[in-house]
């Protein structure tokens, strides 16, 4: 159940949101035995990690209490670890929800607002997780009125590392930092896709870089097509992103992206 991210090899982290809004699957693993059929999927599939995310960050979403985040994401999580060592991902922003999650050994806060809950430092100390730290301009439910950078390569890039810098200067190893450009949280298309072409930038900061790019608009609207549309595209950008540096993919489609990547990287072995 250790995660190690020093080698070549990249992890492909499976997404179960059991939520009624989120963008592609909400509602769709609202009860306990669904859930945990697309669990077993996955797992089947080659998932490396699961990300279970109880409170939907999409566009305009508004946020939930602390206990309906708990009670969404406590079954599932107790659930799998009464069956599976897989690495769990909690994409929480709140340290109440993760401390009632800590019992089940949570491996990973995938915390989008970056620590904006100071009380998460001695969360992530005491209890030796990682942290996934993520760029997005103010919050999802204005996110995306009107973005605007003057670079936003450089804006992202000095963002996640005053945000490493942070943990760092409060005791967190580096070892147990992941940085997230934030495709989509306050992007537009433009914005995404010059984030995906220069991915490899963000290795200044940390070699753990996760991108979630999987069924996202930045693929639909360029090519036309609803979020039931959007693998080959979502499949593409995973093989970008893993051509420019990213060593974890966070994907709700485990097994046509672990297929693309392992091939990828691959070639990216014998040319080197």
């Amino acid at each position: 159940m250790n995660l190690n991210f020093s080698n070549n090899k990249s992890q492909i982290m499976g997404i179960l949101n059991v939520t009624p809004d989120s963008f592609y699957d909400g509602g769709k693993y609202i009860k306990l035995d669904n859930m945990m059929f697309r669990v077993d999927q996955m797992i089947t599939e080659g998932m490396d990690i699961i990300d279970i995310g109880g409170e939907s960050s999409r566009p305009g979403s508004v946020r939930i209490s602390i206990q309906e985040e708990i009670d969404r994401l406590l079954p599932v999580v107790s659930k799998i670890r009464e069956n599976y060592d897989i690495p769990i991902s909690i994409d929480s922003t709140k340290p109440d929800v993760i401390l009632k999650l800590l019992p089940y050994k949570i491996n990973i806060i995938n915390d989008i607002s970056s620590i904006s809950d100071e009380r998460f430092v001695n969360i992530i100390k005491e209890n030796n997780t990682h942290i996934c730290l993520m760029h997005m301009l103010d919050n999802p439910e204005t996110m995306q009125n009107n973005p605007n950078y003057t670079s936003v390569v450089g804006t992202v890039k000095s963002y996640l590392e005053d945000r490493v810098k942070f943990c760092v200067s409060h005791g967190i190893s580096m070892d147990k930092i992941i940085i997230d450009p934030g495709f989509g949280f306050g992007k537009t298309l433009d914005h995404n896709y010059e984030l995906l072409n220069n991915l490899k930038e963000f290795t200044a900061i940390s070699q753990n870089i996760l991108i979630g790019t999987s069924r996202k608009s930045m693929i639909g609207n360029l090519l036309n097509k609803n979020t039931s549309d959007r693998l080959n595209g979502s499949i593409a950008s995973a093989v970008i992103a893993i051509l420019n540096s990213a060593k974890i993919i966070r994907t709700h489609d485990v097994r046509q992206t672990k297929i693309a990547v392992h091939l990828a990287e691959n070639i990216i072995r014998d040319e080197a």
